[in-house]
């Protein structure tokens, strides 16, 4: 049997999985301006999994790269969803704006 399909499978969902509260977290500390870190990040893990022979590797990279490119639409998305009530505003925190 061949388990490098289920292992990527399940690779990509953790990921995934990971990405939901970094970004809700993201936005809770810092707002929406580290969407550009999240835009180096996917840039460069997609980069590298270019580079990169190990196919569990390059895969990870790859969908880490993506999710974290997705992030950046998901920041903007969270800070919708707080101003609608959907999740907790950060007090400390004086502007939730870009």
């Amino acid at each position: 049997m061949y388990f490098t399909g289920i292992t990527i499978a399940a690779m990509t969902f953790l990921t995934i999985g990971i990405w939901h509260p970094i970004v809700i977290k993201t936005e809770y500390y810092w707002g929406t301006r580290p969407w550009i870190l999240y835009l180096l990040i996917g840039i460069g893990c997609c980069v590298a999994a270019l580079f990169t022979e190990n196919i569990y590797l390059s895969s990870f990279l790859g969908v880490f790269g993506a999710s974290a490119l997705w992030g950046i639409g998901e920041l903007f998305e969270q800070q919708k969803r707080v101003e609608r009530g959907w999740f907790p505003r950060n007090p400390k925190r004086k502007t939730s704006a870009a």
